[in-house]
């Protein structure tokens, strides 16, 4: 199965099971046009309990992995909320957030819904995208909130 296939499986899990989420990333600039390769699945959650059994329900719907026993809202409410989880027999991973530093939280994130082959997808709006990646360390972040800039007509010098 290939990275496309992968990610609409996996949106439509936690769409099935009535997680919130919103996507952000890599995968969610290709939501928005702007292509970018990437081997993960970026994942920003709501951290309450309830939220993290419907993706842990989700994610067993896709993968009998035991380890996702492991994934606790605990952790996503913790000092450092995030975790990577790596399917068995995919090379996919997923990066789950409940916080960026104090960047942003769950409830900070503006998204949409845009529908992809059929499945409704909670993604971060070009605004927000633009906010995550503006001002980190990581060249490839801006990289992607330069080509955010230049797409959507944002100001590169205000964050």
């Amino acid at each position: 199965m290939d990275y496309f296939d992968e990610l609409l499986l996996v949106l439509q899990a936690l769409d099935r099971h009535g997680v919130d989420y919103v996507l952000i990333g890599g995968a969610a600039l290709n939501v928005h046009g702007l292509v970018r390769a990437t081997e993960d699945i970026d994942l920003f959650l709501k951290p309450t309990a309830s939220n993290v059994e419907g993706l842990k329900e989700a994610l067993r719907s896709i993968w009998n992995d035991d380890s996702l026993d492991e994934i606790t809202s605990d952790d996503l409410l913790g000092d450092y909320p995030v975790i990577r989880y790596g399917p068995p027999d995919s090379t996919l991973y997923l990066d789950l957030f409940s916080r960026i530093g104090d960047v942003a939280t769950f409830e900070d994130l503006q998204a949409e819904t845009i529908v992809i082959s059929g499945v409704s997808v909670r993604v971060a709006t070009p605004a927000t995208l633009y906010r995550l990646k503006s001002n980190t360390l990581r060249p490839i972040d801006r990289s992607d909130a330069l080509r955010l800039a230049q797409a959507f007509d944002f100001d590169p010098e205000e964050p």
